[in-house]
């Protein structure tokens, strides 16, 4: 196998595993928890993903603990793990919940001083990986901000599970500086307005499938909206471009997923009963 093949395989691999999240999160886990092989299988074949990649995706879940297997005759039962359904409850409060908080701010900023020194390299990678999954943009030299309060407690979790010595205060600008200018700083919002413009243009003309076309266009809407919530830091709209294109992406993905949302859970319905086995 040459390098390019190795790298293709597990790219497929990778994106076979994100899919199948997506589905356990839209369709198994408001349906009771379980799914059959055969159904899992249709669901990824609507996306694409070859059966024998679903097959071995659907292995690898299990091996992981994400999912559970009771065989029944020739069939195979999966059901979502204790785990699996904590997290997936928990994603899907922050996806569906994303963009629909309070616009309200009191000009006042979380300030984070978490120094870590440049050998430990590990362990700044993970703690810059937590903090802006949490909402905290990076300054410089261990300094890190957030314009909204609720995100103390998220900072307080990261330091404390990765036993870093910090400093948390509140503080608010002075007549010098602009929060503007710390925004350009510590976070990259050009990146993040691309991503929203890439989202609007792939899911132009979503929400009017039928059938298994209802479920890929579900699932893609789904899958390209989940990491929203954790590359956003939902900054007040003072602080952002008054064409900032968030908002149309949120309304984009709730009419899209509530129009297409009843014709793919009966898709996925009528497939679990068609696998069921006979008795």
């Amino acid at each position: 196998m040459t390098v390019t093949e190795a790298a293709e395989r597990r790219a497929v691999a990778g994106s076979s595993r994100g899919l199948l999240m997506t589905l356990l999160g839209e369709f198994v886990l408001p349906s009771g928890g379980s799914a059959w092989t055969q159904t899992l299988l249709r669901g990824l074949a609507t996306l694409g993903v070859q059966e024998k990649s679903g097959r071995q995706t659907i292995a690898r879940m299990g091996a992981d603990g994400w999912l559970d297997s009771q065989r029944i005759g020739r069939h195979t039962r999966w059901t979502l793990s204790p785990t699996a359904v904590d997290l997936l409850t928990s994603g899907a409060e922050r996806i569906y919940g994303f963009g629909r908080g309070s616009a309200t701010w009191d000009h006042r900023w979380l300030v984070l001083l978490a120094s870590i020194p440049e050998r430990d390299r590990d362990l700044r990678h993970r703690m810059a990986v937590q903090l802006r999954w949490a909402g905290f943009g990076s300054l410089r030299n261990g300094t890190w901000v957030s314009p909204r309060a609720h995100h103390e407690a998220d900072a307080a979790r990261v330091v404390g599970d990765l036993g870093v010595d910090a400093t948390l205060f509140r503080a608010e600008l002075s007549e010098i500086g602009r929060g503007e200018d710390l925004v350009a700083e510590a976070w990259d919002l050009d990146a993040l307005r691309h991503r929203y413009e890439s989202f609007l243009s792939e899911t132009e003309g979503y929400g009017w499938g039928e059938g298994d076309e209802s479920v890929s266009e579900l699932a893609r809407l789904v899958h390209a909206w989940r990491r929203f919530p954790f590359v956003d830091p939902e900054l007040p709209a003072d602080l952002l471009p008054i064409d900032w294109p968030a908002a149309t992406a949120v309304e984009r993905f709730t009419a899209c997923r509530e129009s297409l949302r009843p014709a793919a859970v009966q898709w996925w319905t009528d497939a679990e009963i068609e696998a069921t086995p006979s008795r």
